[in-house]
C-alpha cells in the first residue's frame, strides 16, 4: 500500500479509534460517583447530616459518608459488587436498601425515607455508637470515609431546602467580634474579664464544617471552642469550690512569643448530694421550628434530660408560638411518662411570642420555687423572637431582675438559616446560665447526660479574673478570645457587677499570648505623660513571677465575693514537654484563629494544629478530641 493511500484511508480511522477510546476513558474517570442519593422524612422534608453506611456483601468491607445540610450524600469509587446501604440518624428509624448493584463507571441513585422514632422507643447504646462516626469510636470492618468535593469558601450560604425562599433561609445573626490587641504591660498591667463556660460556638462551627463550609468569622468565639473540652486539672481543696492551675511555654503559632495557659477546675457534685431542681422547660414551637433538625430534635433531647432527673425534681413546660401557654404544670419528675407525653404532643406553627413565653416561664418558676434548690429555666429555641417583648434590651432587663430572685436561665440553640446567635448568647449571660448549641442528638447527650451536673448546678457565680503582669518579664500581652467578656479594672472588686457562673465539675481555660520583656518587636504605645512617670519597681526585676492571677467569686446564693491569688513562675518549659492540657488548648486556639483568619495567626496552619492535637489527645474517654481532629482534617479538604 502506498504512503498516500495509508494517510487517506487508514490513518483517519486509527485516529478516530484512539480519540473514542481516550474519550470513553476520560468519561469513565469522571464518573467517579458510584452511589448518590437524598434522605427525606415521610412529608418530603430533607433530613440533614444522616450517616450512610455501604457494606460490600461479598467482602464485608464498609464505607461511610455523611449527608450534607440538604440531605444529599454520595460514595466515590466503590469497588463493583453488591452492597447493602443503610441510612441512619440517632432518633430516627434506620432504613436498609439491600442488594444495590454497583458497576464500574456507573452512578446508582438511592433514596431514603426516615421516620422519627416514637417517644416510647428506646434509643440504645448500640445505636449511639453505630452512628457516632464523628467521635472516633472503632467500627468493625474496613471503615473508609468518602471525600466529597466541597464548595468554595465564598459559598457560605447553603442552598435553601425545597419550598424555602433563600431570603428567608439565610438570616443568621452574629455579633461582630473585634479581636483583642496586644497591650503594653508597663502602661496596662491589669487584664480583667468575666469567665465563660458557654460552648455554643464550637458545636455551631462543627455544623458549618460538617456541611463542607467554613463558618462565618463572627460565629467563631475562640474561648467557647477551647472550653468545649474538659481538661485534666488538679482538683480543688476544701476551702474554695475550684482550683487554679497555670502553665507557661512557647507559642506554637509564633515562636518569638510565649503562651500562658490558665485553668480552673470546679468541684464535682455526687448525684446523691445534688439539691432538688425546679425546672421550667420553655420551648419554642413557632413556625420557624418546623423542621427535622429543630422541634423533633428538641423533643428527643429533652426526653434524654427527663430520664436523668431524680424523683425530688419537678418539671413545668411552657411553650410559645403566636401566644404563650402552660402545657404542663409543675410535675414531680418521678412521673416521667407524663412529662414525656406532654413533650411528644408539641407541634410547630405560628409566630414567635418569645417575650411572653419568658414572662410566663418565670411566673411558673416563682410559683414552684425551691428554697436552697436549683431553680432554672431551660429555653430551647432558634432565637427568632418577633412578637411581644422582642427587643434584646427589654428581655435583658427582665432577666437581670429575675436572676436576683434566684432563678437562672440556660439557653439551648437549635437549627440553621434564621439562627439568632447574638441574642441568645446575651440572654444566657444575663440570666446567670449557660448557652449551648444542639446540632445533633449526641450533643444533646453531652449537655444533658455527660455534663448534666455542670449544666444544671451552679457552684459559684460572678466569677471574675484579673491578671497583673510583671512588666519586667512581659513587654506586651493579648487575651485570646473573651472579647465580649472584658471588664473594666474597677469592676473586679465591685460586687455589684455581674460576671460568669461556674457549674459543678466544669473547667474554664484561658490563654494569653505574651511578648517577652526585651523583645525588639514594636507594639502600640501612647505618648509620654505630662504629670506622672511610669516606672518599673526594681523589685520586679528580682522577682521570678511573670504574673499574678487574681480571682473573685460568690457563692450561688451569696452577695459578697471572695478573693484568691495565684502567682505564676516561668519554669522555661519547652513546648514538647508541656502538658496535654497546654498543647491541646493551644491547638484549638490556633484552629479558631485560622477559621477567623486572625491578624495574629502568625505561622498557624491546619498541619500544625493536627500535630499538636494528635500529640495531646490523651485518654479521650468520650471521643471529643478525636472528633476535633477529624474536623480539622475536613477543613483541609474545603477549598
Amino acid at each position: 500500500m502506498s504512503k498516500k493511500l495509508f494517510i487517506r484511508l487508514i490513518l483517519p480511522g486509527l485516529l478516530l479509534s484512539v480519540l473514542l477510546f481516550w474519550g470513553s476513558s476520560q468519561a469513565e474517570h469522571r464518573a467517579s460517583v458510584s452511589v448518590k442519593g437524598i434522605v427525606t422524612d415521610p412529608a418530603g422534608q430533607i433530613i440533614p447530616w444522616v450517616h450512610v453506611i455501604a457494606t460490600n456483601t461479598g467482602t464485608g468491607e464498609q464505607y461511610r459518608t455523611t449527608g450534607d445540610s440538604q440531605g444529599r450524600f454520595s460514595f466515590q469509587n466503590l469497588p463493583p459488587g453488591l452492597y447493602d446501604i443503610k441510612a441512619g440518624l440517632v432518633g430516627f428509624k434506620t432504613v436498609v436498601r439491600r442488594g444495590v448493584q454497583v458497576k464500574a463507571g456507573k452512578t446508582v441513585e438511592v433514596k431514603f425515607t426516615l421516620e422519627m422514632k416514637a417517644f416510647d422507643e428506646r434509643i440504645t447504646a448500640e445505636e449511639l455508637t453505630e452512628y457516632q462516626v464523628e467521635t472516633g469510636k472503632p467500627v468493625v470492618g474496613g471503615v473508609r470515609v468518602s471525600k466529597t468535593r466541597a464548595p468554595s469558601r465564598e459559598g457560605l450560604a447553603a442552598a435553601p431546602p425545597p419550598g424555602v425562599r433563600r431570603q428567608d433561609f439565610n438570616t443568621e445573626e452574629y455579633d461582630r467580634i473585634y479581636e483583642n490587641q496586644f497591650l503594653a504591660a508597663l502602661t496596662n498591667p491589669l487584664s480583667t474579664f468575666s469567665i465563660d463556660v458557654d460552648t455554643a460556638s464550637y458545636s455551631n462551627v462543627r455544623r458549618f464544617i460538617r456541611d463542607n463550609r467554613f463558618p462565618l468569622k463572627d460565629a467563631v468565639r475562640i474561648e467557647e471552642m477551647i472550653n468545649y473540652f474538659n481538661y485534666d486539672y488538679a482538683l480543688p481543696g476544701k476551702k474554695h469550690p475550684f482550683s487554679i492551675n497555670a502553665e507557661l511555654s512557647s507559642c506554637p503559632w509564633n515562636l518569638e512569643h510565649r503562651l500562658i495557659h490558665i485553668g480552673l477546675q470546679g468541684r464535682q457534685m455526687e448525684r446523691k448530694n445534688l439539691p432538688p431542681s425546679n425546672l421550667v422547660f420553655l420551648l419554642d414551637v413557632s413556625g420557624s421550628m418546623d423542621s427535622p433538625y429543630k422541634l423533633p430534635l428538641l423533643q428527643t433531647a429533652f426526653k434524654l434530660l427527663v430520664k436523668e432527673l431524680g424523683d425530688k425534681d419537678r418539671v413545668s413546660i411552657v411553650v410559645y408560638a403566636g401566644a404563650a401557654g402552660l402545657v404542663l404544670p409543675s410535675t414531680p419528675a418521678k412521673y416521667k411518662e407524663k412529662i414525656i407525653e406532654a413533650i411528644h404532643r408539641l407541634k410547630a406553627g405560628g409566630s414567635t411570642a418569645g417575650g411572653a413565653g419568658i414572662q410566663l416561664a418565670y411566673k411558673a418558676a416563682m410559683e414552684n420555687f425551691i428554697k436552697d434548690g436549683n431553680n432554672r429555666i431551660i429555653l430551647a429555641t432558634d432565637g427568632d423572637f418577633n412578637v411581644g417583648i422582642s427587643s434584646t434590651s427589654e428581655l435583658v432587663r427582665m432577666i437581670e431582675e429575675k436572676r436576683k430572685q434566684g432563678i437562672f436561665l440556660t439557653i439551648l440553640g437549635f437549627g440553621m438559616g434564621n439562627y439568632k446567635d447574638s441574642r441568645m448568647e446575651q440572654l444566657a449571660d444575663k440570666g446567670n446560665g449557660n448557652y449551648y448549641y444542639i446540632d445533633n442528638l449526641l450533643e444533646a447527650k453531652k449537655v444533658f447526660i455527660d455534663d448534666m451536673r455542670g449544666t444544671l448546678f451552679t457552684i459559684a457565680k460572678d466569677v471574675k479574673i484579673q491578671v497583673e503582669f510583671n512588666p519586667a518579664k512581659v513587654k506586651a500581652y493579648r487575651l485570646v478570645g473573651y472579647e465580649n467578656r472584658i471588664l473594666k479594672k474597677e469592676d473586679f472588686a465591685d460586687d455589684t457587677k455581674d460576671a460568669g457562673e461556674l457549674g459543678a465539675g466544669h473547667t474554664v481555660t484561658v490563654l494569653y499570648e505574651i511578648i517577652p520583656f526585651g523583645s525588639q518587636e514594636e507594639i502600640p504605645g501612647v505618648d509620654e505623660l505630662k504629670y506622672q512617670q511610669t516606672k518599673i519597681d526594681p523589685q520586679a526585676f528580682k522577682s521570678k513571677e511573670i504574673m499574678t492571677v487574681k480571682l473573685r467569686y460568690k457563692a450561688p446564693d451569696g452577695d459578697i465575693s471572695q478573693l484568691i491569688e495565684y502567682p505564676l513562675i516561668d519554669k522555661n518549659i519547652e513546648l514538647q514537654h508541656s502538658s496535654d492540657n497546654f498543647r491541646f488548648s493551644a491547638a484549638v486556639a490556633e484552629f479558631g484563629m485560622l477559621l477567623r483568619d486572625s491578624e495574629f495567626k502568625g505561622s498557624a496552619s491546619f498541619e500544625n494544629v493536627l500535630k499538636l492535637a494528635r500529640g495531646a489527645k490523651g485518654s479521650d474517654y468520650y471521643g471529643y478530641r478525636s472528633e476535633f481532629i477529624r474536623m480539622v482534617e475536613m477543613c483541609q479538604l474545603i477549598k
